[in-house]
């Protein structure tokens, strides 16, 4: 029980450093942004071999336990040709979002950029061959929108090694 206790004032400190914290500046005053998941996950809408899957979409692999050879299968059909980075920046910037966060890399562990230790990205194992994450990035730069990545490290449900 003692080590919970002393946990706490911990924590209420480290959250207290953070709201404190200059470099954090932007953010506070930006206050609204856009948060994108996307992935190979999108494909599926919720629905694994015709049956619905409670939760959000981007745990279906987890959810449904669809096992890791059948769920890369998934990348020969993603193919998002519609994908427009200059449309997506400029949506953002009109209703007044000051940043935008995009999974890199979830918990399936396929990329959405140019991985150079893993085949299992969108350049690779994709029709789609282009990197819509530096497109993204140039647009952002280009239209003065911040630019942030969500990339899941340990929980790689695609890795042995990941839980």
């Amino acid at each position: 029980m003692k080590q919970s206790v002393e946990a706490i004032p911990v924590a209420r400190s480290q959250r207290d450093g953070a709201q404190a914290d200059p470099r954090l500046a932007w953010w506070r005053e930006a206050r609204f942004g856009m948060f994108i998941h996307w992935g190979l996950y999108a494909l599926l809408a919720g629905r694994w071999k015709g049956e619905s899957v409670p939760g959000i979409g981007e745990w279906i692999m987890h959810r449904a336990r669809i096992p890791v050879a059948e769920y890369e299968l998934l990348a020969a059909e993603f193919n998002p040709i519609r994908f427009d980075a200059a449309e997506w920046v400029s949506l953002a910037k009109r209703a007044g979002q000051k940043y935008i966060v995009i999974t890199s890399k979830h918990h399936d562990g396929f990329c959405l950029f140019d991985s150079a230790v893993s085949d299992y990205d969108i350049i690779d194992a994709t029709p789609f061959g282009r990197d819509p994450l530096r497109e993204l990035a140039d647009e952002c730069a280009r239209q003065e929108v911040r630019l942030g990545f969500y990339y899941s490290q340990t929980q790689d449900w695609h890795h042995p090694d990941g839980n």
